[in-house]
């Protein structure tokens, strides 16, 4: 079973609006609740994809209930640690007729000592079952960074591999007790390839210039899109790091790995469906290429 731990999880609120003006009401025709955050972005995709995954993290309020009935809606197995404050929303209001998306994110909740601890007890419960770990996003308020460091260090304990997807102080904290593999997504400065592959993980994996970079001790592997492929495909962030956890568990070739995460990351929508047509026509054609460097 492959788990999947958000930290700050979150209730996507999408609505669909006439014209959209200030001083105004607008009327909404079309209402959408969705979870998200970037660990179950993740496990929507590995779940799309056959593999035994669940989703756990932090939830709480009627967001929290909302999350853990989105997730139960699609067959996505779900184990949250239950906390006292509301899980944040993030709403995205679309223009009909112009296509215009207008978004805005909630802070984070704060998360006491105790719940912390709640779900640290979890988590230990969890790993029992566990054959991956994949630690992603952003931390609520109340959490200290090196939350990410401590949860690795559990798995390791355990024997379960860890993908870290994170950033800033967190990223370095949980690079430092040498998972599997990071992938650094924060907003400011993450440091170089090199840096964090010093701190102590086994690999790392990178977003570079609309494709992705893996850097390992035994070498450098980079995949990017070809001139053939569709030139408007948006990057999936939850999508590219689901598709590097297969090869991981699986021990496949880093060149397999970067064509099935690069593959996957341009062929998933922003709500986490996958096309899974233009996924096999990816991989299958000539739209990626895979180079060691």
């Amino acid at each position: 079973m492959i788990v999947t731990v958000t930290l700050n999880a979150a209730l996507e609120v999408s609505y669909a609006a006439g014209r959209l003006s200030w001083d105004s009401v607008g009327e909404v025709s079309r209402a959408r609740y969705l979870a998200s955050g970037r660990g179950v972005a993740v496990a929507r995709v590995l779940h799309k994809f056959g593999h035994d995954v669940l989703a756990t993290g932090l939830a709480g309020g009627t967001s929290g209930e909302l999350i853990r009935a989105d997730l139960a809606r699609t067959g996505i197995a779900a184990d949250f640690t239950m906390i006292g404050r509301e899980s944040r929303r993030v709403f995205g209001i679309t223009e009909e007729g112009t296509g215009r998306v207008l978004r805005f994110r909630e802070p984070g909740p704060y998360v006491t000592t105790e719940e912390l601890g709640r779900f640290a007890a979890d988590y230990r419960r969890l790993l029992a079952d566990a054959t991956g770990i994949v630690l992603c996003g952003s931390l609520p308020t109340g959490l200290p960074p090196e939350i990410y460091g401590s949860l690795v260090s559990y798995a390791a304990e355990a024997g379960v591999p860890v993908i870290l997807d994170a950033g800033g102080e967190e990223l370095r904290y949980g690079a430092r007790r040498r998972p599997a593999l990071v992938i650094p997504g924060g907003e400011g400065d993450d440091g170089t390839a090199a840096e964090l592959l010093a701190l102590g993980p086994g690999a790392v994996a990178m977003l570079a210039g609309g494709g992705v970079r893996a850097v390992t001790r035994d070498g450098e592997w980079a995949a990017a899109l070809t001139a053939g492929a569709p030139q408007d495909a948006a990057m999936s962030r939850g999508a590219l790091v689901a598709g590097l956890v297969p090869g991981l568990l699986l021990g496949w070739s880093w060149p397999d790995r970067l064509r099935h995460a690069l593959a996957l990351a341009s062929t998933t929508g922003s709500a986490g469906e996958v096309n899974l047509g233009a996924y096999e026509q990816m991989l299958s054609g000539d739209q990626l290429k895979v180079v060691q460097l």
